[in-house]
C-alpha cells in the first residue's frame, strides 16, 4: 500500500532556493490547527505541539486502518500580529501563532472527533495537560497567491529576510499582504544545529494595482 507524502506529490510547496522569493499559487487544503500567543519558545506553545501531533498520528492511523495511510507532514505555523514590525523587530510577546500539520481532504470533522476521544485517554494516563487538545480544529483555507523562499540558519535570523521582502520585494513588485506570515519547518530543531535548519517562508500577497 502506497503512502500518501505530500512533499512528493506538491513538491513545489515545500521546496525553495535561499536568496530568491518565487511566486506560487496554492490551492485549498486540510489542517488540524490550534491557536496561540507569545515567544514560541515559552510553555504555550510546548504545550499546543504536545496536543497536536498525538491527535495528527492517532488521525494518521485511523486512515490507515481504512486502507488510506499517508506520511505526517512537516510542521507548518502561521504568524501575524497587529503590527507586522513586531517580527522584524523581534517583538515576540506580540506574536500570534497558529501550529499546523497538513491532513489528507478526505479527514473529515468525524474522524477528528473519535479520535480526539481516543488521544484524551491515553494523555491522562501520560499526566499530559489534555486542556490545549479541545482547542484543535479541522481547518480549510486556501492561501492563493504567495511569495515563497528558503531560509537556511536559525530561525531569529529570519528577520533581515523578512525585513528585505517588505521594504523592498513586495514594494517593486506591487504586491501587499494578503494573509498571514507562513513557515514550514523542514527541519528538527532537536537533532539539526540551528546554522542548518532548513525552514520554508511563505507571505500570502495580492496586486495593489
Amino acid at each position: 500500500m502506497d503512502k500518501l507524502d505530500f512533499k512528493k506529490v506538491d513538491k513545489a510547496f515545500y521546496g525553495g532556493k535561499q536568496g530568491r522569493w518565487d511566486r506560487i499559487t496554492l490551492p485549498q487544503m486540510t489542517f488540524l490547527a490550534i491557536d496561540g500567543q507569545g515567544d514560541p519558545n515559552g510553555p504555550g506553545y510546548a504545550a499546543a505541539l504536545g496536543v497536536l501531533y498525538p491527535l495528527a498520528y492517532g488521525v494518521k492511523f485511523a486512515c490507515k486502518s481504512e486502507g488510506a495511510d499517508y506520511v505526517v507532514p512537516p510542521l507548518e505555523a502561521l504568524w501575524w500580529a497587529e503590527d507586522p514590525a513586531a517580527f522584524v523587530a523581534g517583538n515576540r510577546a506580540a506574536w500570534q501563532w497558529r501550529a499546523m500539520l497538513r491532513m489528507p481532504d478526505r479527514v473529515s470533522n468525524e474522524i477528528v472527533e473519535e479520535v480526539r476521544e481516543s488521544v484524551r485517554v491515553k494523555l491522562l494516563k501520560k499526566g499530559v495537560d489534555i486542556e490545549p487538545l479541545a482547542q484543535i480544529a479541522r481547518r480549510v483555507f486556501e492561501e492563493g497567491a504567495c511569495l515563497q523562499t528558503l531560509h537556511v540558519g536559525p530561525y531569529t535570523a529570519e528577520a533581515p529576510v523578512l525585513a528585505d521582502l517588505h521594504e523592498r520585494v513586495m514594494p517593486e513588485a506591487g504586491l501587499a499582504f494578503n494573509g498571514a506570515h507562513h513557515e514550514i519547518y523542514l527541519s528538527d530543531p532537536r537533532r539539526v544545529q540551528p546554522e542548518k535548519l532548513r525552514t520554508i517562508l511563505r507571505q500570502p500577497v495580492k496586486s495593489t494595482g
